[in-house]
C-alpha cells in the first residue's frame, strides 16, 4: 500500500442499492486503518444528500441505482463539492455509461470483480489525486478507437506535453511527473492546463483514456 496515515484516515461514502454489496465493502474497508467508512446510501438522492452533510473524501458509486445513474449522482456531488473525489465501482462496463461517468468528472472506473487489495489502493490513488482506471475498461477503450476513424488526437501537443500526459496516463501525481522530468510542480500544472485546453478535457481520467486510445502502439 502506498498510503501514509496523516491527521486523519480517508473518509469514505458508499452509494450502492444492494445492502449485500455495502454490508461487504464496510467490512472490507473497515480492516484498514488508513480508511474510514463515513455513511451508506442506496440511491442518488440519499447518496448526494449524505454527500453535502458528511463531506467524505472519496465517494465509491455505483453506476446503476434505483431513482436515477451514478452519472447523475457523480455530476450532482462534484457540483456541491469539487473537493471530493467519485470512484465508480460497479459490474457495468457499457460503452456509453463508461464515457459519460469520465465525462461527469468521475476520478475513477473500476469493475466489482476488482480484488479487495486493489480497491482499496484504488481508493488510496485517487485520494491522492491521481486517476484509476480499471483494466478491462481501458482495453475497450482501446478496441474502441481502433474500429473509429484513424486520427491522431494528440498531434496538437508538443513533445513535453505528450510526455507528461503519458505519465499522467499512469496514474501519476504531478509532483511524481515533476520528479520524472525534472520540473516544478507549478510547472507540470501548467503543462497539464494547456494539455487539457488542447483536448478539450477537464480530468485526469478523461486524459488517461484519451491517451490510452490514442498513444502509438509498436
Amino acid at each position: 500500500m502506498s498510503y501514509t496515515l496523516k491527521k486523519a484516515p480517508i473518509r469514505v461514502l458508499i452509494v450502492d442499492d444492494s445492502e449485500l454489496v455495502r454490508a461487504g465493502l464496510r467490512a472490507l474497508l473497515g480492516v484498514e486503518p488508513a480508511i474510514a467508512v463515513a455513511g451508506e446510501a442506496e440511491n442518488v438522492a440519499s447518496g448526494v444528500a449524505m454527500c453535502k452533510r458528511l463531506r467524505p473524501d472519496v465517494v465509491l458509486l455505483d453506476i446503476r441505482l434505483p431513482d436515477g445513474t451514478g452519472v447523475d449522482a457523480c455530476k450532482e456531488i462534484l457540483r456541491r463539492l469539487p473537493a471530493t473525489y467519485v470512484l465508480i465501482l460497479t459490474s457495468a462496463i457499457d460503452d456509453r455509461m463508461v464515457d459519460d461517468a469520465l465525462k461527469a468528472g468521475a476520478h475513477g472506473y473500476l469493475l466489482k470483480e476488482v480484488n479487495g487489495r486493489s480497491l482499496i489502493q484504488a481508493i488510496f490513488d485517487v485520494a491522492e489525486g491521481k486517476s484509476v482506471l480499471d483494466p478491462a475498461i481501458t482495453a475497450r477503450v482501446i478496441q474502441l478507437a481502433k474500429s473509429g476513424p484513424e486520427k491522431d488526437v494528440l498531434a496538437s501537443l508538443s513533445a513535453q506535453e505528450r510526455r507528461v500526459l503519458a505519465l499522467i496516463a499512469e496514474g501519476k501525481t504531478n509532483k511524481e511527473v515533476g520528479q520524472a522530468l525534472e520540473l516544478s510542480e507549478k510547472t507540470v500544472k501548467n503543462y497539464l492546463s494547456n494539455i487539457f485546453d488542447k483536448l478539450q478535457l477537464t480530468r485526469r481520467t478523461q486524459a488517461a483514456a484519451l491517451y490510452a486510445k490514442a498513444r502509438p502502439r509498436g
